[in-house]
């Protein structure tokens, strides 16, 4: 089972699968929500090969601002 790659969790559930059996999935973390296809590099794929200054802690989760709304569509003119 894979761990996420940007913080290490190991909750990964399968978004999607590819039309034909075992050509790729879509992966999302539990926790980080970092979402990523298993035919992309290891760079984006393994968390040994991930960038550090891109890994995150479940502390830095934690300290993380809130997202903000994304605010509703304007109405055309």
């Amino acid at each position: 089972m894979p761990v996420c790659p940007r913080c290490a969790f190991e909750t990964v559930e399968t978004l999607h699968s590819s039309p034909v059996p075992d050509v790729w999935d879509v992966l999302q973390c539990g926790r980080c929500l970092y979402t990523w296809r298993t035919t992309e590099p290891a760079r984006r794929t393994r968390r040994e090969a991930y960038p550090e200054q891109f890994r995150l802690t479940a502390d830095d989760i934690e300290a993380a601002p809130e997202v903000p709304a994304v605010p509703p569509l304007r109405t055309p003119a």
